[in-house]
């Protein structure tokens, strides 16, 4: 797994990877015992399904009836909130990962930031998993009213999330062998934030098509701190 530290502006930084997708496998899946199992597969199930759409779409996709309208842009809605924890979710299986850090900063100090910034997410996951575990219970209230309980969906959503974040955190700092590789283009990044915004997102393209990260460009514009 190849982890990048992003700079986002002075002396702040955002831990970044890209995830291949993976082919899809027509097969039975057994049912899931236990009510959680159910709900992560469920979650799976319904992110990929979201994922392949904006994929092939660049959109929500269109549903008839408000029901199901409101439900399709409720899921997009989470798909998109949720996007930068896919780093997380991935390192829940890894044992190995490579920290790609720019070569004006020294090996030591690059290493206490990706721990820093993993014990921060596995303290925030923590805390907003016990948060939303309270209120997709008194959620289930609604269960009591006619229609879809899209709250709940919500919340269950939001639940599984956090959940799956907080063991990714879990196990990149204390399960994780790390690698550390210097990098002059995340050097060039740094540089290139500073620069006039057109100008700024020109080079900034540059660097991501020579990292071979597809999605990085759109990520810096989205995190970046204005100096």
């Amino acid at each position: 797994m190849d982890v990048y530290l992003i700079p986002i502006g002075a002396e702040r930084y955002e831990l970044y990877c890209e995830i291949p997708d993976e082919p899809a496998v027509e097969s039975v899946r057994e049912p899931e015992k236990g009510f959680f199992r159910r709900l992560k597969a469920r979650f799976s199930d319904m992110l990929a399904e979201a994922e392949r759409e904006r994929r092939q779409t660049g959109t929500c996709p269109e549903a008839s009836g408000w029901a199901a309208r409101l439900k399709t842009r409720t899921m997009c809605w989470v798909a998109e909130s949720i996007a930068e924890q896919r780093l997380l979710w991935h390192m829940r299986r890894q044992t190995e990962a490579v920290l790609h850090y720019p070569d004006d900063v020294d090996e030591p100090a690059a290493t206490a930031i990706l721990r820093t910034q993993l014990s921060r997410d596995f303290e925030k996951h923590r805390f907003w998993l016990i948060i939303d575990g309270l209120l997709f219970v008194a959620s289930g209230l609604l269960a009591l009213l006619p229609g879809p309980n899209l709250i709940a969906y919500y919340f269950a959503f939001r639940l599984v999330g956090h959940y799956l974040s907080l063991r990714g955190a879990r196990q990149g700092l204390s399960c994780v062998t790390w690698r550390s590789e210097k990098s002059d283009l995340l050097a060039e990044l740094r540089r290139a934030i500073t620069l006039e915004p057109d100008v700024r997102a020109s080079r900034v393209r540059d660097v991501a098509v020579r990292l071979r990260l597809e999605h990085l460009a759109s990520f810096v514009e989205r995190t970046t701190v204005p100096s």
